[in-house]
């Protein structure tokens, strides 16, 4: 007994893909779990390979279902991500504000995406932890807005740990997702976006990780 397809479409008005990357360890799961069912935890799983989760949000009038992936930071995951790029329309590149290390590493990342990510897909950059003492943080706000500026980019700070900032980040990259595409679709000739089916996810595998900080 097959649901009908065109009820299933009913629901939405995008679908909208983003993907979460950035070193292990800065908080992507933690703020994809903030982001998506509000909560947070300090003992969380290593993500192995690729997740993903869904959350339908209202923008301007309109319903956008976002299927956001969540990849695995780890140098030895990173060949199984790179497909992931390429039907991505949102990539959001994260990193640590107490680990310059994640920072640094930001740039490589931005060379994946333009390796592998369509080239009008949207970016925006994330630094996380943003609730730490001060005499933890090794990145100052000026360097990471520095940074989006040299790519041209949104910048933001958050923290999974106390939601500073986290619907901000999903909000803006998802609006300016639907603008594109809605000028898109009112063009002659709109290019066609394929999504990856819901339920395909290369998940599972974990090991304990205090991935999201304090």
């Amino acid at each position: 007994m097959a649901a009908p397809p065109a009820r299933a479409r009913a629901d939405y008005d995008y679908l909208i893909k983003l993907l979460l990357i950035g070193d292990s360890g800065v908080g992507k799961s933690c703020l994809l779990l903030r982001f998506s069912d509000g909560s947070f935890t300090t003992s969380f799983i290593t993500t192995i390979g690729i997740d993903f989760k869904i959350r339908t949000v209202e923008l301007d009038g309109k319903r956008i279902k976002l299927q956001i992936w969540d990849t695995a930071g780890q140098e030895r995951f990173r060949t199984i991500t790179t497909a992931y790029y390429r039907g991505a329309m949102g990539i959001l590149l994260v990193y640590d504000v107490t680990d310059e290390s994640s920072f640094n590493n930001i740039r490589n990342w931005i060379r994946n995406i333009e390796q592998h990510a369509s080239d009008n897909v949207n970016k925006v950059l994330v630094g996380n932890k943003a609730d730490m003492d001060e005499s933890k943080r090794a990145v100052p706000t000026s360097k990471g807005q520095a940074l989006a500026d040299e790519y041209g980019i949104t910048f933001f700070e958050t923290s999974a740990k106390t939601n500073l900032n986290v619907e901000q980040v999903f909000f803006s990259i998802a609006r300016d997702i639907k603008q594109r595409l809605s000028e898109s679709d009112s063009k002659p000739e709109g290019g066609t976006i394929k999504i990856k089916p819901e339920g395909e996810a290369d998940a599972a595998g974990a090991q304990k990780s205090a991935c999201c900080g304090s």
